[in-house]
């Protein structure tokens, strides 16, 4: 399962979206990944990181766009955070797309959290569910 929401996730259920990550182990998934750039990615993070504690079957990755440059970068991932093979070698401009097509390879799932029609949330959780992934939305647009 991979997720994709806002920057600014404002008004997201968090008990709604613990709900929806915990009935798609309950069928069996147990492999999630994450990003890093913005709100919605740290809740998220937030999210499997505790329910790895009553689901010790689970296991979690914030994958990387781009090779951390600050130490407090490095660390603050440290146990769980994967680069794609050849991310390191992306031009940073293209660096979060190529990192979400990634993801979308790896996924039959996608959890988001999109409630306007423009910008990477919304055009990768649309190109996730336009190549037959199952995509739960936890906003308001439909796509």
């Amino acid at each position: 399962c991979i997720f994709f929401g806002h920057k600014d996730p404002y008004g997201l259920d968090i008990k709604g979206l613990m709900c929806s990550i915990e009935k798609l182990i309950k069928t069996g998934v147990t492999t999630f990944y994450v990003g890093n750039q913005g709100g919605f990615d740290r809740i998220v993070y937030s999210c499997l990181k505790d329910l790895k504690g009553t689901h010790p079957e689970i296991s979690y990755a914030v994958v990387l766009a781009y090779l951390p440059t600050h130490p407090l970068e490095t660390n603050i991932y440290q146990d769980c955070s994967i680069l794609p093979e050849g991310q390191e070698c992306v031009h940073p401009k293209f660096a979060i797309e190529k990192r979400n097509r990634w993801m979308i390879g790896q996924a039959d799932y996608c959890i988001c959290y999109i409630n306007n029609t423009w910008g990477g949330a919304y055009k990768f959780a649309r190109e996730a569910k336009r190549r037959g992934i199952i995509t739960i939305n936890l906003g308001s647009v439909d796509f």
